[in-house]
């Protein structure tokens, strides 16, 4: 559980601007739904 934490923080990006903010979560949205994707394509 520690290492997701720390993973999650490791992700986190609170840039002083909206968009990269926003491009940054945008990129992390689409890992993980591939990620899902592909788990549920193999099982």
């Amino acid at each position: 559980m520690n290492e997701i934490l720390r993973l999650a923080r490791s992700l986190r990006c609170d840039p002083a601007d909206p968009r990269a903010a926003f491009t940054h979560r945008l990129r992390i949205g689409f890992v993980v739904a591939a990620l899902i994707l592909i788990l549920s394509l193999f099982r």
